[in-house]
């Protein structure tokens, strides 16, 4: 069950992403451009494991697409507020489908299942 939510809430944030991007009239061209961009991070798996699943874990978590949207929206900053948004997207996306935090152990272990 608790998987499940998890799917849930992915798909939540993601149609929420999705809605406030259109909602601020931002180019549809960007967001393609940029949905899969925080996926680079996978190459810290080129140097081990460990670092791998850090430097993935630290791109793929709500915190830091949070702090650039609410930072795009006091200071007016219209670039800022549609990345976070798009980052934002990228991760509900890849917890709708199943990809979670990774585990130092190896790149398809994840906390939502083995991928």
């Amino acid at each position: 069950m608790n998987k499940i939510l998890l799917h849930i809430e992915g798909l939540a944030v993601f149609a929420l992403s999705l809605y406030f991007y259109e909602n601020s009239q931002f180019s549809w061209v960007l967001f393609f451009v940029l949905l899969l961009v925080p996926d680079i991070s996978i190459l810290g798996y080129l140097l081990n494991n460990k670092i791998g699943a850090r430097l993935y874990n630290f791109f793929h978590t709500y915190t830091i697409p949070i702090i650039v949207i609410f930072w795009g929206l006091l200071s007016s900053n219209q670039t800022a507020l549609a990345i976070g948004l798009i980052w934002s997207a990228h991760i509900g996306m890849d917890r709708m489908i199943g990809y979670g935090l990774k585990y130092p152990t190896e790149f398809k272990n994840t906390h939502l299942n083995r991928v």
